[in-house]
């Protein structure tokens, strides 16, 4: 059972800090979070020597600290406590990784800034390195769960995909659908004719996903939407339906397996958590 008591909002003193602090205060109330750590790292090996003069007599960490604690009480409205945590670390992946075990953080929230250009501290390292949830949050993402998409792998890691789906549907009350993306084997397509294909292992997906979802007494069913991902890679596939379907929040696992899908397995996971998403993406630990 999931149970998100520690969250971790990581900030950068960019535009973006405005939507992720305003968004984890909707994720806080929302999951009855007990408290949410605000953290920055100062990368003074960034700092142009030009600048190390004009710097050299400032109290970064104290003036950063006082900036960003005024934009949290401007902006965080949900009842659990919080705090803001300044350090000096040349690796940022590395700080959130230690401040996730130390503080036992169930959720890092992070910005996907890969549409600005920006590196913020998103990367595959630190998808990999975290052992908590991640929730990463575009630019212009309101602070809604309206229209929920979990992603079917049908194995026993996506089960945690479901579980957190529910919870997810039952505190913002929000409507959810299973997606389940598909390639055909390359080697059977100059044999089999397309639409005999496709009917195939659409019957056999439904199959396989109502014989799933039995096993894991879901107090509300979840319509299964089968998208076939030949034309196009899974998580442009996905970028681009959830864009045009009005989702709000995708969930899906950090890793999987399955014959026909690879909407689950780590690689395009990591394809995904770097695709310049317009909706907030959920990855399951």
């Amino acid at each position: 059972m999931y149970n998100i008591k520690n969250i971790l909002v990581a900030l950068d003193l960019s535009d973006i800090d405005d939507t992720l602090i305003n968004y984890a205060s909707f994720i806080a109330e929302s999951l009855k979070a007990e408290k949410v750590y605000f953290v920055h790292n100062i990368k003074k090996y960034e700092i142009s020597e030009l600048f190390e003069e004009q710097l050299k007599d400032l109290n970064l960490d104290e003036i950063i600290g006082d900036e960003l604690n005024e934009k949290v009480e401007q902006n965080f409205k949900a009842p659990a406590e919080w705090e803001v945590l300044i350090s000096e670390d040349p690796y940022s992946e590395s700080l959130i990784n230690y401040i996730v075990n130390k503080y036992e953080i169930q959720l890092a929230i992070i910005g996907n800034k890969n549409k600005a250009g920006g590196t913020g501290v998103v990367s595959g390292k630190l998808l990999r390195m975290l052992k908590c949830n991640i929730l990463s949050v575009p630019q212009n993402a309101k602070p809604e769960i309206t229209n929920i998409w979990a992603g079917a792998d049908f194995s026993n890691a996506s089960k945690k995909v479901f579980e957190l789906t529910e919870i997810l549907q039952n505190s913002t009350n929000a409507n959810a659908k299973a997606v389940h993306v598909y390639n055909v084997p390359v080697q059977f397509s100059p044999y089999v004719p397309k639409e005999n294909l496709d009917l195939k292992i659409e019957k056999h997906l439904k199959e396989r996903y109502n014989k799933f979802v039995k096993k894991l007494h879901l107090q509300k069913e979840l319509d299964l939407e089968i998208i076939p991902g030949r034309d196009t890679g899974v998580a442009e596939k996905l970028r681009t339906k959830a864009n045009n379907s009005k989702v709000d929040l995708m969930v899906v696992g950090d890793k999987g397996g399955n014959t026909f899908s690879s909407l689950l397995v780590g690689s395009v996971t990591e394809e995904l958590f770097n695709q310049d998403l317009e909706v907030p993406l959920w990855i399951t630990k």
